[in-house]
């Protein structure tokens, strides 16, 4: 018999206590081993119109949905007595009869007499209105265009009659892509054709089907599905991912999309999949720093626990991590100059110079983003050099004397043994074409908006132009720390082989249309990819962000105090809520707002990402990577976001739209964390941001 488990069963045990899903854990496992075990209770739920539901005993309240068939058995859903009844009652499984893809199915003339919220996205349990305020938006579609979008015959009705203001409640009662194609056709986007798919024998070998339904082949399987349930990517994967996943490239890739789209999960399948399809392969799986790593290291683990040999042939490293490791086996030892000793060379050699004008500030953005960058040797190479990225122009006769700084400071790092990360990776770039063998056969690169440009000599070097090697994932919308740079001069020309994927499986509706007016609907790279998110669409609704303004401090410690509180009241636990800030300064606000709720809490830094049964507090940098069910970004104030400082230090007002730019990113980033909930906070004045995310979309 065919052992299956449903993305809704995996959805349902994540909201149960600790206990209970342990006591459904041990139930499953037992289903799996002997479904026909004497001692398992099996129950038909009579008034469910799918003659195959069962509800199987966990204990005396927790019961799990199944549905049995001769040659079948899916793990379906599974909640208290009454609420798992009742999602059984509501649906069906059912046969596409134009994808041929299986469904589970909401069987219509139940679901428009439950009352819910219409903000909730609750399994079982939304109120279902039709208002005709405003005029049909797909009454023009065929049906037979509907249904090849997966939506069912029973709901074609409804769906010829949505409005704007109905659509959101009606998705949510529709399969994933059913949902997905109609909330991209009310957004001006055309649903993307998938490959085309031979509609196969068993429903749910269908692509569509295997993104919510998995059979488990084993006990190894079905643990790991069951061990991290809110984390589906182990097990479901979008058709749209697993196609760029396991697609052939005759040379660099890259996956882009908006926060939550699943670049990330992509890079893990990417790597896992290389790993598995070449057996005798090193890969190499890496991002720009050190806490990304670990916490790519952990989901690794998720994906592959059953499989350890195949860990063994991925490493996880941050850049400057495996750059030091083949920097050591291949150059020999190497100091790294620390930014503080490099201000104060700066610093002593720009004094060194008798009336020379430049800001320090000045002559640190360009020694690093173009003389230490581009690996910049010598005078004639400076004077000649594109300073590509630098708004503020400067003469010959200045250049000079910049020069002749950066020439003291060259020499200060000769005569103390040191040298930039730049110069490492530079110089491995040069080493790695001599090497008999290469270090790596694949390299997948996660948040690639971050890396600099010696990251990329040294990673094309890896490459070496060969088919499949480097796979790049990244959202230029999420760019906090370079500078917009050509990859294409530097030898990674990703034209042709770049995607940009647009459902949003981690942010709520509103909080990510909300957070996406922060940003420009298309965004471009100095070598011409277009990242396109204006069809960008989420797969599940929620309550609206909350943007308050108080009038002091204590308020706004208060305000959030309370809100914190709520959450910890509807069932969140500590480590599912993140507290953000812009910079350290603001650190003790959070602070004192995670000790008014009386959360337990740990202040995260570059070299530790969340803990488990803690609240997360930390600067909105930080954020990258991680997510939480509830956010509360703090502290956006005038002149805390944009950062007051780093508007003071610009000298050009080319140099002022990359500083806004970044600092919107960092709100864009530390908004988009939140899963369900998201409060903003600020103090009067606040942040003109906060003007831009309550404009009416």
């Amino acid at each position: 018999m065919t052992f299956l488990i449903a993305d809704t069963f995996t959805d349902s045990l994540a909201r149960l206590s600790g206990d209970e899903q342990k006591a459904v854990k041990t139930t499953a496992f037992d289903l799996q081993l002997n479904p026909a075990y004497p001692g398992m209770s099996f129950h038909k739920i009579d008034n469910s119109k799918d003659k195959n539901f069962w509800s199987v005993r966990v204990n005396s309240d927790i019961r799990i949905i199944v549905h049995k068939s001769e040659s079948s058995l899916l793990l379906c859903y599974v909640d208290h007595h009454d609420k798992a009844y009742s999602w059984a009652e509501r649906r069906k499984l059912e046969k596409h009869p134009k994808t041929g893809a299986a469904q589970l199915v909401e069987i219509r003339e139940i679901a428009k007499d439950v009352p819910v919220p219409l903000h909730s996205k609750h399994e079982a349990e939304q109120e279902y209105r039709l208002p005709t305020v405003r005029p049909p938006l797909f009454a023009q579609i065929p049906e037979e265009t509907l249904l090849s979008y997966g939506i069912p015959i029973e709901w074609l009705a409804d769906v010829k009659q949505a409005t704007e203001e109905t659509l959101l409640a009606l998705t949510d009662h529709l399969p994933a892509e059913a949902s997905e194609a109609l909330l991209e056709l009310a957004t001006g986007g055309k649903p993307r054709a998938q490959e085309p798919i031979i509609v196969p024998a068993n429903p749910f070998e269908h692509p569509d089907a295997q993104r919510r339904f998995r059979v488990m082949s084993n006990m190894e399987e079905l643990q790991r599905a069951l061990e991290y349930p809110w984390e589906k990517w182990t097990v479901f994967l979008h058709p749209e991912q697993r196609q760029i996943v396991e697609r052939d490239y005759a040379g660099p890739a890259r996956v882009s999309g908006s926060a939550g789209t699943g670049k990330t999960i992509v890079a893990l399948h990417r790597a896992v999949y290389l790993a598995r399809k070449y057996p005798e392969s090193r890969v190499l799986l890496t991002t720009f720093s050190d806490p990304l790593a670990n916490s790519l290291k952990t989901k690794l683990r998720r994906l592959i626990g059953t499989t350890p040999s195949l860990a063994e042939r991925i490493d996880v490293y941050s850049l400057d991590a495996i750059g030091s490791r083949l920097f050591h086996s291949n150059c020999g030892k190497f100091s790294i100059v620390n930014k503080e000793t490099l201000k104060t060379l700066l610093k002593e050699a720009s004094e060194a110079l008798v009336g020379q004008k430049f800001s320090l500030h000045f002559l640190l953005d360009e020694w690093e983003q173009i003389v230490d960058a581009w690996q910049v040797r010598d005078w004639d190479s400076y004077r000649q050099v594109a300073r590509l990225g630098r708004k503020t122009r400067i003469s010959e006769a200045q250049r000079t004397i910049a020069w002749s700084v950066f020439e003291r400071v060259r020499e200060g790092l000769r005569t103390r043994g040191q040298i930039t990360w730049a110069v490492l990776f530079t110089r491995l770039a040069e080493t790695i074409p001599l090497l008999k063998n290469a270090p790596f056969d694949y390299i997948v690169v996660d948040e690639a908006q971050d890396i600099g440009i010696a990251h990329i000599k040294f990673l094309a070097a890896l490459g070496k132009g060969r088919p499949n090697t480097l796979f790049f994932a990244g959202d230029q919308g999420q760019r906090i720390f370079q500078q917009p740079f050509s990859w294409k001069s530097l030898g990674v020309d990703i034209r042709g082989r770049s995607k940009t994927l647009r459902v949003n499986y981690r942010t709520s509706h509103q909080i990510r249309s909300q957070a996406d007016r922060l940003l420009d609907p298309v965004l471009t790279d100095i070598d011409g990819n277009r990242e396109d998110r204006h069809d960008t669409v989420s797969v599940f609704n929620g309550p609206p962000p909350t943007i308050i303004t108080l009038k002091s401090e204590s308020e706004e410690t208060e305000a959030v105090g309370e809100w914190l509180s709520q959450r910890q009241a509807e069932g969140l636990r500590p480590h599912e809520m993140g507290i953000f800030v812009r910079s350290t300064a603001q650190v003790d606000r959070a602070r004192s707002a995670a000790d008014k709720s009386e959360l337990p809490y740990k202040i995260l830094d570059e070299h530790v990402a969340t803990m488990g049964g803690y609240t997360s507090i930390g600067t909105m940098n930080l954020a990258k990577g991680l997510e939480f069910r509830a956010v509360v970004v703090m502290a956006c104030d005038d002149e805390v976001i944009p950062l007051q400082e780093r508007i003071e230090q610009v000298s050009d007002e080319s140099d002022l739209h990359e500083v806004y730019d970044t600092e919107r990113h960092l709100l864009y980033v530390a908004c988009t964390r939140a899963r369900d909930f998201l409060l903003i906070s600020s103090v009067e004045p606040k942040s003109e941001f906060l003007d831009d995310l309550l404009i009416s979309s």
